[in-house]
């Protein structure tokens, strides 16, 4: 198969070469494999490019293209949302995510997240800035109550990571089929119920036109006072705004934040002094020493399974949003 690997734009902490690509194919050496940096590489490269592997930027700048004999897009991103509607697609041709790579780094984050609730740091963090000498206690996870909404590749990780400390786990997804780190699952129409009861609430999943502002300023208030809010599934999951307001007056305890509302966050933006917030810019889920390793592998599976005529493992529902 011909396979082209073009790096993302102005990002080269996450570029390929052909060193990762050699560890990742082993004795696959059947592969025609070209890597590409610049537009005109990639232009050139697609004229005969089977399979093509690209992060979603370059997607969003360069397709629809000339594409004549391409049969595997592969994006290494998880969450692809911000390339609907898919009518850039070439017909035909089977789009993946990278849904598996980001368990490790992302179970980490989320789980390094709740600690940081769990322990007041946010606060804490606010009054350093204050200059504030002011003692708080926090408590250890074992009982504690968590909702984690969204079981995939992040979620799940996070789950297995707070069933380990013994809190207990609620799951939040489409459908209320069990997990085996949580103690019940629920489907997201039942989300309410389990709201007044959540200690910690983790949002973890895909933004589809079913999850846009899933946690609106009702559904927001409903959490008890002193809960947390962890987010690392996409910004527009959140009301911002009411999130805020709920820091400001106290309601709740703390969050920590890795995805908002524009990407990055404007000079001036209330979330800069919002207090007992903790800010990470979007890195919750990557790791660039194992990123694009992990990344081939997952691709290689796929290539795998299509040459074998089977399912692909990656294959992204354009319909569904993941």
């Amino acid at each position: 198969m011909r396979i082209h690997l073009q790096n993302p734009i102005d990002d080269p902490l996450f570029h390929f070469s052909q060193t990762m690509w050699d560890a990742a194919a082993g004795p696959e050496t059947h592969h025609a494999v070209s890597i590409g940096s610049t537009a005109a590489d990639l232009a050139a490269a697609m004229e005969e490019a089977e399979a093509l592997v690209c992060d979603a930027g370059i997607v969003k700048a360069h397709f629809p293209c000339s594409a004549p004999h391409l049969k595997l897009l592969f994006v290494t991103n998880a969450g692809l949302d911000r390339l609907a509607p898919y009518d850039w697609l070439p017909p035909g041709v089977a789009l993946m995510n990278n849904r598996g790579t980001h368990a490790v780094k992302a179970g980490e984050f989320g789980i390094m997240a709740v600690l940081m609730l769990a322990n007041r740091i946010p606060a804490m963090i606010t009054h350093q800035r204050a200059g504030e000498w002011r003692k708080l206690w926090g408590s250890a996870l074992a009982g504690r109550r968590i909702t984690i909404v969204g079981l995939g590749t992040l979620g799940g990780a996070v789950a297995e990571h707070a069933h380990r400390f013994g809190m207990h786990v609620t799951g939040i997804r489409t459908a209320a089929k069990p997990h085996p780190h949580c103690e019940r699952v629920l489907a997201t129409a039942d989300l309410d119920t389990v709201l007044p009861d959540t200690e910690c609430l983790l949002l973890a999943c895909p933004l589809t036109n079913a999850t846009r502002g899933l946690m609106d300023r009702r559904r927001l208030a409903r959490l008890p006072n002193g809960a947390g809010i962890v987010n690392i599934g996409r910004g527009e999951l959140v009301d911002q705004d009411a999130l805020c307001d709920l820091l400001d007056n106290g309601h709740l305890s703390g969050a920590v934040l890795d995805v908002f509302t524009p990407e990055p966050i404007p000079d001036g933006h209330r979330l800069w002094t919002t207090p007992n917030l903790v800010i990470s810019p979007h890195t919750s889920a990557d790791d660039p020493a194992t990123y694009n390793p992990r990344s081939l592998e997952i691709f290689l599976d796929n290539v795998r399974a299509h040459n074998a005529g089977e399912r692909l493992p990656n294959l992204f529902d354009t319909r569904r949003g993941y």
